[in-house]
Parts: structure tokens; C-alpha cells; sequence
């Protein structure tokens, strides 16, 4: 899922890295949870395969640095969203340094296609400052069956929301707390013979932007960057017989990036 850090959010590039899915470390679900929530889906598009590899890639950035091990999941062409429109992350790459305390962050959502080739991950990041925010992350599945990231945008919450407040225990009590949810959803395979229709038209915006269709044709991620740095983000998915916007998040570039 991603990380940046003042060693990270210094570049456009890395900030958005880490809130989508370069994020030094990000407290990922329970194994238990990730089964019992995202199991049971049709043919090979499993989500928790996602789940898993975000949880893999946030255990690496805690052992091996946020930024080296967002380049261990990266694929050949993967781009990071920052203030100034996506970067190809090899461009990058040789000007990052690890940062002493990475990100945190946890996947809430996963967005596949019919065939599992292709995924779109989203959840929540907080800075070692304390900032929280949301990210993106564009994955694809490799010869291997990896899944490797292509894509990461990520915004801080603007206005940040207050410090949550510390429950009083006191002695003797009970306390339970709440595990955290994740939403698998997969595309619906179109029926033998009949094709996926076309995605809706992508509105025209003020800004550049592009988008990515699945290689089956039933998922779709688009972006638009906005002249004040804010990035567009949405995700389609085709499901029983219809396009429907799964993800849609308008994500404030922070001052470091």
C-alpha cells in the first residue's frame, strides 16, 4: 500500500508512493480477517492475493526501508502520482532515501477484474507526524503470479480530523476492539460469446489526465490532475451487466510533495 515520509513526502513522487502503496509500514488486518472476509471468490480473482502482497510489501519496508522495498514490488513501468502528475517510479528511484520512521497504512478496499489480472487497492495511511490520509494502488499480475504495483496516488485529509480521543479503562474491564474490514470486489464475468461493454465516457476535466482499462475489459482506473496539484482518482468495474464507480477520491497534494 504505500509510504512517504519527510523522507518520503520531500518528493511529489514519493508522497504519493506511500499512502498508495509504498508506505514505509502499514498495520495490515489478521490473517483470519483477510480469510474470512475475502474468501470465496469466483475463479482465479481472489483479492486476498492483493491483501496478502500489500501485508509482504509492508513487512519488507519495516526490514528493508520503505522506498527499497517499493521498488521490490514495483513493476517495469509503474508511475507515482505526486503534485506535479505521475513520474515513472525509475525515474525516481536512485534519488530516494529511506526514511528513519516509514508510513503506516492498511488496505480497506480491493477492486479486481473477471480474470484476476488486474486490481485497484484503497485504504487509509498516517504519517510518523500524525497526518492521515487515503490512498490508491494499481496492481497487475505477473507471469509468476505475482502482483506487482503499477500505479499510487495518495492525499493527506484536508482538514485533518481531530485526535482521537483515549478510552478510560479502568481496572477490570472488558475491552474488545475492531478488527478491521476489508471489501473484496470482482468484476462480473461477461457470459460465454458475449463481449464486456465499453466503460461510460470519461468526463472531460480542466486538467491532464488518463486511463487504464483491464486486459479482459471489466476494470477500469482513471486520473486527472487538477492545476491546484489536487488528484482525481476513480475506479469502474463492470458488475452484473453494468459499469458501476466502486472508488472515487479527490486527494490534496501536501506541502512536501
Amino acid at each position: 500500500m504505500s509510504g512517504r515520509a519527510a523522507a518520503g513526502l520531500a518528493l511529489a513522487a514519493a508522497a504519493l508512493a506511500l499512502t498508495g502503496c509504498a508506505g514505509g509500514q502499514r498495520r495490515g488486518p489478521p490473517p483470519e480477517v483477510i480469510n474470512r472476509v475475502l474468501t470465496g471468490a469466483p475463479g482465479e480473482a481472489q483479492p486476498s492475493l492483493v491483501v496478502a502482497t500489500e501485508l509482504a510489501y509492508a513487512r519488507a519496508a519495516r526490514e528493508q526501508g520503505q522506498f527499497t522495498a517499493m521498488g521490490a514490488f514495483a513493476a517495469p513501468a509503474a508511475l507515482l502520482h505526486g503534485r506535479n502528475g505521475p513520474v515513472a517510479f525509475t525515474a525516481l528511484a536512485g534519488t530516494l532515501e529511506d526514511p528513519d520512521t516509514p508510513f503506516q497504512w492498511a488496505p480497506r478496499m480491493v477492486v479486481m477484474s473477471c480474470d484476476g489480472a488486474a486490481a485497484v487497492s484503497a485504504g487509509r495511511f498516517r504519517e510518523p507526524e500524525g497526518y492521515v490520509g487515503n490512498y490508491i494502488t494499481a496492481w497487475a499480475r505477473q507471469s509468476d503470479g505475482s502482483y506487482r504495483w503499477t500505479y499510487d496516488v495518495a492525499g493527506r485529509d484536508d482538514p485533518q480530523p481531530p485526535p482521537a480521543a483515549k478510552p478510560q479503562v479502568g481496572e477490570g474491564d472488558i475491552v474488545v476492539t475492531a478488527l478491521d474490514a476489508i471489501r473484496g470486489l470482482v468484476a462480473s464475468c461477461p457470459p460465454r460469446g458475449l463481449e464486456v461493454p465499453a466503460p461510460p465516457a470519461i468526463p472531460i476535466g480542466e486538467g491532464p489526465g488518463n486511463a487504464r482499462l483491464s486486459g479482459d475489459g471489466t476494470l477500469r482506473w482513471r486520473w486527472e490532475h487538477a492545476a491546484d496539484g489536487t488528484k482525481q482518482v476513480a475506479v469502474d468495474y463492470f458488475h452484473q451487466g453494468e459499469w458501476v464507480t466502486a472508488i472515487e477520491e479527490n486527494l490534496a497534494s501536501s506541502p512536501q510533495e
